[in-house]
């Protein structure tokens, strides 16, 4: 429940609504598809302002989507106008305006390769604003919407696609090229490279399916860990003595002197397997990142199991996970 429930169709009423909330001192709640969102039991003490707005543009291979749009078929669309830059997104739930905020990526892609700018309405300049790639200091599941959260409200996102002949992006993901049967690098038809991501994600549980309860959650729950070379080294000894010498986690270059590992990794050798759990929310049986509702779970089912995954973690390795949905009234 919230107080005030919002739904704006225009850029203007969304100006509108934020103008409002902001001069009367209301709590504002910014609404896209809501697929990230972690909402408190008791509801949203404040105006929600749910963003509706249509428009999707293709001028040669310029892109410009309205916040409201919804982001697969969107890049469905993309895909079928020949188009290859964001065909690796296929099948992530939400609106195009929340994409530019976490720098939504998947199987080797993120927005920030093709984002040119996004338009937004900045609420401590009570303004309109356009700020370019550069200007979004673009990160892993990160931006500067994201360490900002309540200053601006995207409205429109620009992007720069590539015509390839029909053909997608150069594959990145290991597991997306095998899938294909190509080698990382290649080029693949851009409906088979979609096809492929949609069948991966499914199979994860990532795609929502009313009748599988595995596909009821907020997409991944944590986000993957980066750590310094020093922090990496004294995670690689625990793993060594808790998991044995011959044992060696994920590691992915993240920049100089950093180190992605893997969450799921992490969870799943901590002893929290697919399935785990016996309440009404548990581990999905697909994938360890997705904490997932059996039917009638609350919220604070969900944040218990979270909070019992990051303190297994902690406790194994010795790293804090970060919840990747956005909480609202609550807090891990």
């Amino acid at each position: 429940p919230a107080t005030r429930l919002i739904t704006a169709t225009t850029d203007a009423e969304v100006i509108a609504a934020v103008r409002e909330a902001d001069a009367a001192g209301t709590p504002l709640l910014v609404i896209g598809g809501g697929s990230n969102l972690v909402i408190g039991d008791k509801g949203f003490d404040g105006t929600a302002l749910r963003i509706a707005t249509r428009g999707f543009e293709l001028r040669g291979t310029t892109l410009e989507l309205a916040a409201g749009e919804v982001w697969t078929d969107a890049v469905a669309r993309t895909v079928e106008a020949g188009l290859a830059g964001i065909e690796c997104l296929s099948g992530i739930p939400g609106s195009a305006g929340a994409t530019p905020i976490q720098n939504v990526g998947a199987y080797g892609q993120e927005v920030s390769a093709t984002v040119t700018e996004v338009v937004a309405y900045d609420r401590t300049a009570g303004e309109t604003v356009t700020l370019a790639n550069e200007e979004c200091a673009f990160s892993y599941r990160h931006s500067r919407f994201k360490a900002d959260p309540e200053r601006y409200v995207v409205l429109r996102v620009r992007f720069r696609l590539e015509d390839a002949d029909g053909l997608s992006a150069p594959v990145k993901y290991a597991e997306t090229a095998r899938a294909l049967g190509v080698t990382a690098g290649d080029r693949v038809p851009l409906a088979a490279a979609r096809d492929t991501v949609l069948k991966l994600r499914a199979g994860k549980g990532m795609v929502l399916d009313p009748e599988d309860h595995d596909t009821w959650s907020a997409g991944s729950f944590f986000t993957n860990p980066i750590l310094t070379d020093t922090g990496f080294a004294a995670f690689r000894a625990r793993v060594r003595e808790r998991l044995g010498e011959g044992v060696e986690p994920p590691a992915y270059p993240a920049g100089e002197g950093r180190t992605k590992t893997s969450a799921a990794w992490l969870i799943d050798k901590a002893g929290f397997t697919k399935g785990y759990g016996t309440g009404p929310a548990r581990i999905s049986t697909k994938h360890t990142l997705a904490l997932t509702n059996r039917g009638g779970a609350t919220t604070e089912d969900l944040l218990a199991l979270a909070r019992e995954v990051v303190a297994g973690v902690r406790e194994a390795f010795g790293i804090t996970l970060v919840n990747e949905p956005v909480t609202v009234g609550v807090t891990l």
